[in-house]
């Protein structure tokens, strides 16, 4: 009974094991069958190997060849399901192997050690009372003997599916960035705990198992500390795996705000010296103008007091001249020069590639006690131009007779200053799992789609918020602040 029992309890962890693995490499890989039949298929082909494997090779104790030999099998059949019914050709895969093998091997070890106590101390418990005559008979001796060892069993199987289960969702949660094409390094980093854990267990299995007299027995049997310890090397060994792959996750998104720190700081540094160089044609401009003007003045008189019929050409050439002076002037005037500058620069910047290309920024009237940082606008305005400009190329790579325009405005209330910036865009966004933005379809995510991050982060500066809709085509990006000094200063 005992062993149809073990059958059974073995057979629902196989399967439940089978469940745990479609859902793990699920998560991280694409399916090959668009469907929910692959992740049943993948379940249960894992589930007939195990199975055939544990039929056609059951030894009464292992050696040191036949523990290398099955975890050498194990992986195979893991990588071979990957391969089959995933699109494993990638280095997370190699992870995800690795891991599930060592996660299946700790659980099952670290139950079996301690539950077995459990089990054992159980029936030591039963064969005193029994010696005590605290049974009425002998069969309710055998009946507490059946439950006891059944309910041993049971325990250890469901504690081996529950720490099976937790760790592999505590993996799955902490692996966040599951599109991010890992390096050998990083790959290296992640794998390092994985493998160190199967090897110890391997390492387990072989010296745990000692023959005396050809009978095998335990070397805790003889070492009695070693069933507290060995449980504590491969819980630890387990941690080192979920807490290694939760602080690779960190280093990503620390790595990322590092690389958008600098792109913002690159930004300003760019922002300042494009001001300070328009500053100085502009001021330029304006004393050009005005000497113009004056030379202009003085020729006319001259001219005027000859009275012949050419003059008459030369004061019309020379009011046309006046006139064309008087449009000199900057495209775009907020009345902040930083805005003024940033304006100028993005809009032909962006004419250059699209001739039909319109700006409107008629509508963007900054307040004259404005408390907000001038590079802080200038940071908002810049990532929200950069995203605003890409958008309309890719719109006129793909159609190129489509309207391609930008509009922005600005609206006060009380002290609460919201930017608002409209643009023509393909209607298409690419979003993904757990990301408040959408983020760019370029391949070097670490280097791009950080523009809408780095707005918040701005924003924030001045208790903002950042929100945005799209109607039909159009994507409008709304930025509220209060215009308030910041405690920081610059970036």
């Amino acid at each position: 009974m005992y062993e149809k029992t073990a059958d059974v309890f073995y057979a629902a962890l196989t399967i439940f094991q089978g469940y745990c693995l479609q859902y793990f490499l699920g998560s991280f890989l694409e399916a090959r069958m668009k469907n929910r039949w692959n992740g049943l298929c993948a379940a249960g082909s894992y589930v007939l190997l195990r199975m055939a494997v544990t039929w056609f090779y059951m030894p009464e104790y292992e050696d040191y060849r036949m523990a290398v030999g099955m975890l050498a099998l194990s992986l195979s059949i893991l990588s071979v399901l990957s391969l089959c019914f995933y699109q494993a050709f990638c280095p997370i895969t190699v992870f995800l192997v690795v891991s599930f093998q060592a996660v299946s091997n700790i659980s099952s070890q670290v139950s079996v050690m301690l539950l077995n106590q459990v089990g054992a101390a159980s029936l030591d418990l039963i064969n005193r009372c029994a010696g005590k005559g605290m049974f009425s008979s002998e069969n309710a001796v055998i009946t507490a003997f059946r439950v006891s060892t059944v309910g041993s069993l049971f325990l250890q199987y469901t504690v081996i599916a529950l720490l099976l289960y937790g760790s592999l969702r505590k993996l799955v949660e902490d692996f966040r960035e599951k599109d991010y094409a890992v390096s050998r390094t990083e790959l290296l980093f992640i794998l390092t705990p994985a493998a160190v854990s199967l090897m110890i267990c391997i390492l387990l299995r072989i010296i745990m198992i000692t023959v005396e007299d050809g009978v095998p027995k335990m070397l805790y049997d003889r070492y009695p500390v070693l069933i507290l310890v060995i449980p504590a090397i491969l819980l630890l060994s387990l941690l080192s795996i979920l807490y290694g792959v939760k602080l690779f996750q960190d280093m990503i998104c620390r790595n990322r705000e590092k690389s958008g720190r600098i792109v913002l700081e690159n930004q300003v540094s760019s922002l300042q010296k494009h001001m300070e160089e328009m500053e100085r044609v502009y001021s330029g401009i304006r004393g050009m103008k005005h000497d113009m003007k004056n030379t202009l003045a003085v020729i006319q008189r001259l001219s005027a007091g000859d009275g012949t019929e050419g003059n008459g050409e030369l004061q019309e050439y020379l009011a046309e001249l006046n006139r064309s002076l008087e449009t000199l002037e900057v495209r775009f005037r907020t009345g902040n020069t930083v805005v003024d500058t940033l304006l100028n620069m993005k809009y032909h910047e962006a004419v250059r590639d699209m001739p039909d290309f319109r700006m409107d920024a008629d509508q963007l009237l900054l307040p004259r006690r404005i408390h907000i940082h001038s590079y802080d606008i200038g940071v908002i305005l810049g990532n929200a131009m950069d995203n605003a400009i890409e958008a309309c190329r890719k719109l006129k790579a793909k159609e190129p007779g489509a309207d391609a325009f930008i509009r922005l405005s600005s609206l006060q209330k009380g002290n609460l200053l919201i930017l608002k910036v409209e643009n023509s865009f393909d209607g298409r966004l690419v979003f993904q799992e757990k990301e408040e933005f959408p983020v760019t379809d370029k391949a070097d995510r670490n280097s791009h789609g950080i523009g809408l991050t780095n707005i918040k982060s701005t924003a924030e500066k001045y208790q903002g918020t950042v929100d945005y809709k799209v109607n039909g085509r159009v994507f409008i990006l709304s930025v509220m602040m209060k215009n308030e000094r910041s405690g920081e200063d610059g970036i």
